[in-house]
This record gives structure tokens, sequence and C-alpha cells, in this order.
């Protein structure tokens, strides 16, 4: 599998719309203060906030429909920001490059998230695992969310996930690299516990 850039998505777009947002403001607050502080003369700190110009403009017989045009496209903007807020960066299908034969191979996510979680999921202790792989189609990483018994090996099971699992994942898809989080929680024990027949 050929390696990527990471789709980190939606957190960098927040990260720069939140700057380019929170600089606009600082600008505006900034000379609002300034104009009000009389630093541009007493004129302008003594103005009408939507006298003359701004005024006529608004008089206009179409601007009521460019304000209304101009609040449609900011809500569309507002709505595909959230949009981008809401997703995941979760991948839906994986594509392989083998040296072995020209050509890409691509199989859903699922097959191998499944995998991962029926191994896991065998693991002396484990009583839920969720696995899911993020990033992008040719770089994945991989997210474990494991709930495990109160008595199970902590220990040994990440053991058995990064040296077992993971890595066999890891050949399985022919990277070089498999960066993965272990999220484990601990649960209290069932108050049923299934009995097995001797």
């Amino acid at each position: 599998m050929a390696a990527g850039d990471s789709a980190r998505g939606p957190a960098r777009v927040n990260r720069i719309v939140l700057a380019l947002v929170g600089l606009v403001l600082i600008a505006a607050g900034a000379a609002a203060l300034a104009v009000g502080a009389g630093v541009f003369g007493a004129g302008p700190a003594r103005a009408e906030l939507f006298g003359g110009p701004v005024a006529a403009w608004l008089g206009r017989p179409w601007a009521p429909y460019a304000l209304a045009a101009a609040a449609i496209i900011v809500a569309l903007l507002a709505l595909r920001w959230l949009t981008a807020l809401g997703g995941t960066d979760t991948v839906g299908r994986l594509r392989m490059e083998t040296e072995a034969a020209p050509g890409t191979i691509e199989m859903p996510a699922a097959v191998a998230r499944g995998a991962l979680e029926e191994q896991v999921g065998r693991y002396p202790g484990v009583r839920r695992v969720r696995a899911n792989l993020a990033e992008s189609r040719h770089d994945p990483s991989v997210r474990l969310d494991l709930t495990l018994n109160a008595d199970a090996d902590v220990a040994d099971v990440w053991r058995r996930c990064r040296g077992e699992a993971i890595e066999q994942l890891r050949g399985s898809l022919e990277v070089d690299r498999l960066p993965a989080v272990i999220r484990m929680s601990m649960t209290a024990p069932p108050k049923n516990p299934r009995r097995e027949l001797a």
C-alpha cells in the first residue's frame, strides 16, 4: 500500500476557519474601539452608525434582496462547516498497491475491521471490542475501543493487541507502519455468569 497524506479534514478546516473568524472579529473590535476613542478624529467618533452613505445604500430598492442573498450564503457556509465538524475521518475503503502484480486492489474497510474485532474479541478478559480505521485509505490508522472484565489482565491484552492483532493487520495491509490508539475501559463482572458444563 502506498503511503499518502493523512486526511485530517474537519479538524484542519475547523482550526483555519476559527482562526480567520477570530482575526476578523479582533480587527473589527479594535477598529470600533479606535473610532470610539477618537483616534481617527472627532467626526467619525460622533457620526451615526448607519448614517450618510450607509443609509443611502440601505435605502435602495435592491438592498433588501442583496442582504437576503448574503444571509443565505452565510447560512449555507455555516451549514457546510457544521457538516464538516460532524463528519468523521473514518475510512470506507482501503487501497492497496502490491509489487507482485501491477494495479491497485481495493477492499472495504469493514473486512479489516471485522477480522481485527474477531481476533481481539477472543482474547481472555475482553468483553467488547470496536475497531475503526481512520486517516486515509492509503495510510490508515487504527482505533481500538475495548471493554474488559474487571479481572482481565490489562497488560497482557495490550501486549497482544499491539504485538499480534495490529501487527498481523499491518502485514495484511502491506503497510510499513500502522499507528494505533488503544482505549480500554473496565466493567463489572456479570451478575449471572454463564455456566459451562464440564
